[in-house]
């Protein structure tokens, strides 16, 4: 294990459809190519409607060097699903998976949250990406559900990221939280002129963030209408 910082991204792709209404996953993967992270969790990584084909086709992503997490999806032969309730996650050949998980959600909408034990160069690691709702009191319940699951998992280093659609305070999710500490805000959102800070990370007490913020070098102002977020992990001492 090394205290050297590890980059993990997160990026709600938008389907890959920019602020210009063109579907251009050759300029999303341009984005997440410029991250220069090992691992980047995925929102929004496949089209709405079943059976939810991927947005971002797996051949394109496979061709730049990343490799998919497996969480049940059908393969690129049959152009199914990148993820898992549109979260997915994209790996540097550096990473090794050991198991993933599934975490359902409650809410109004259907949502899901999706889990990777991972082996990195700063350790083990487990990486839980989600895409929470729009109403708090479903956000807080979903963290809740999140934070229950991994309760009844072995103790392991956490990262938690994702759209965590919350305009406000990360204060108001503290309480659903508890056992990670959410770093503080990078406004995200709209990915134009960015006031909001909808996509963060929750650490566990073993890691750290060296520096964490939102990327906005061309194309991402017009990929999305998030823009990509990163943070450099490391053990604590």
């Amino acid at each position: 294990m090394t205290s050297i910082p590890f980059r993990v991204a997160s990026y709600n792709l938008q389907k890959c459809v920019g602020l210009d209404l063109r579907r251009r996953p050759d300029r999303s993967l341009t984005v997440i190519e410029a991250l220069d992270a090992q691992i980047v969790i995925l929102q929004e990584a496949d089209k709405r409607l079943p059976p939810r084909p991927a947005a971002l086709p797996h051949e394109m992503a496979e061709a730049q060097g990343w490799r998919i997490a497996g969480f049940g999806q059908q393969g690129s032969a049959g152009g199914g699903s990148l993820g898992w309730h549109g979260n997915a996650m994209l790996l540097r050949d550096s990473i090794g998976l050991e198991v993933t998980h599934h975490i359902e959600l409650p809410g109004l909408e259907p949502r899901g949250a999706i889990c990777a034990d991972l082996d990195t160069p700063i350790g083990p690691l487990r990486v839980v990406g989600a895409h929470l709702g729009l109403i708090r009191r479903y956000r807080l319940m979903q963290l809740q559900a999140i934070m229950r699951f991994l309760r009844k998992l072995p103790e392991r280093p956490t990262v938690l990221a994702g759209d965590f659609n919350e305009w406000g305070s990360a204060r108001a999710l503290d309480v659903a939280t508890h056992g990670l500490d959410i770093l503080p805000e990078r406004p995200s959102f709209p990915a134009p002129r960015p006031v909001a800070a909808l996509d963060r990370f929750a650490l566990s007490p073993e890691l750290e963030a060296s520096g964490h913020g939102a990327y906005s070098g061309r194309p991402a102002r017009m990929a999305s209408d998030h823009l990509p977020v990163w943070a450099d992990l490391r053990l604590k001492r």
